[in-house]
């Protein structure tokens, strides 16, 4: 590539990520960032409340996901993320009390679905099948329109997995979507879906080892800097707008938005974005989990979906948690730890507590929203888009943030003297 600067406008995982692929390629590297930190929703911080640094948002990784993992390579970062040595997730149905542990073998033989030790608990092998209907989806439908959103394995497993993944109710929810994530899941085998967890945290994992490998390789962070407008004329981005100052942009210049659908839409309103969220809800408790608490769990007809177990806290995840934004948060806590007392014998009081209510988490992944969503690439020549919500192929995650600014950055190699 040619001399130039890429602007990269968003910290987030998407933003860091379309910088980390462009270190090398002798442009020179500017993100801009409306906070005072990196990370947007995948990050760290201390809560007074607690006394205790927690994460913005729970998040589970898994070994499928390879730009994630890549990205941690990439960064020095690897290594970092926990999890058992094979696939396993335990379940607990609070409406029966029955507890089970679901483990997919290696490999693409799901021979685990014969196994009754293995498999969701009250299912048959056949039932199964019935989800390879989300695999070969043309037109995108809801998922309801697919299979058949009832009986124990959709309760048991089927939506609490598509769920989790889409943050949105199933039955509503992309067929296209949940397709993607179970080819690159489930249909994969075990050693595709091992969970892998920050342990320590998500800014320790990806966030600051990232700002420590950029910096160190010159690239340059701009925090507290809101851009305010793009100088759009003809098909090129001239000039961002951060209010205070005016950054012009010159001919070899590239510019990647890696910020909200929102804030795209304010910015370039002739631009396809998703207009529909969906919310989710996390709360964390200060408490030592029992020695025998998994580091994951997931849960049937509680309130909470999942609960994550960390050095001296609980943490549980609500997800498509619409329904809870407007509930006062005292007695939202009340009822979380009613489930978490149910599941780990808790006796005490309810012990600290902080819930953290997520509005606009991500982009509703229902079937025409998905459709909204941009390419990594615009009508204007020096204007590209990253971020989870774009047409990553998968739902608003971790590893889609990633693929999105490794997309971005291609195109900034590749494409960059030629659009410039």
């Amino acid at each position: 590539m040619s001399g130039g600067t890429v602007h990269i406008v968003g910290a987030g995982l998407a933003g860091l990520a379309a910088a980390v692929g462009l270190v090398g390629t002798g442009r020179e590297i500017v993100v801009h960032e409306l906070a005072r930190h990196a990370g947007g929703r995948c990050r760290s911080y201390f809560e007074p409340a607690l006394g205790l640094t927690i994460d913005n948002g729970n998040h589970l990784l898994l070994s499928a996901n390879r730009a994630a993992l890549a990205f941690l390579k990439a960064i020095g970062s690897e290594g970092k993320l926990l999890g058992p040595p094979q696939a396993e997730f335990p379940f607990v149905d609070l409406g029966s009390g029955e507890r089970w542990t679901l483990r997919p073998n290696d490999g693409p033989v799901p021979w685990w679905i014969f196994s009754k030790s293995r498999r969701v608990p009250g299912t048959r092998a056949a039932d199964y099948l019935s989800l390879a209907r989300l695999l070969g989806v043309r037109v995108d439908r809801p998922i309801g329109e697919i299979i058949d959103c009832k009986g124990v394995l959709y309760e048991r497993l089927s939506r609490p997995v598509l769920l989790a993944a889409l943050n949105a109710e199933p039955r509503e929810a992309s067929s296209r979507l949940a397709g993607a994530v179970l080819r690159e899941t489930l249909l994969r085998g075990g050693d595709a879906t091992r969970p892998l967890i920050a342990q320590d945290g998500l800014g320790s994992v990806f966030i600051d080892p990232a700002i420590v490998f950029l910096e160190r390789n010159g690239v340059q962070f701009r925090f507290s800097h809101q851009l305010r407008r793009l100088g759009l004329l003809d098909d090129r981005v001239r000039a961002l707008d951060f209010g205070e100052d005016v950054v012009e942009v010159v001919l070899n210049d590239i510019v990647i938005l890696a910020v909200p659908a929102s804030v795209v839409a304010l910015l370039a309103p002739t631009l396809p974005t998703p207009n529909k969220f969906r919310a989710i809800v996390n709360a964390h408790f200060k408490v030592d989990p029992p020695k025998s608490q998994p580091k994951i769990m997931g849960i049937i007809n509680g309130t909470v979906e999942w609960l994550f177990a960390f050095p001296g806290r609980l943490s549980t995840t609500i997800s498509a948690a619409d329904r809870w934004i407007e509930a006062p948060r005292e007695q939202l806590a009340k009822k979380i730890w009613e489930d978490i007392a149910a599941i780990t014998g808790a006796r005490s009081e309810m012990p600290p507590w902080i819930i953290i209510k997520e509005r606009r988490a991500t982009f509703a992944a229902l079937p025409d929203e998905n459709a909204k969503r941009p390419q990594a690439e615009t009508p204007w020549c020096n204007l590209l888009l990253a971020g989870d919500w774009t047409a990553t192929g998968l739902p608003a995650t971790i590893e889609g943030a990633i693929r999105s600014g490794n997309k971005a950055a291609h195109l900034a190699r590749v494409n960059g003297d030629a659009r410039a």
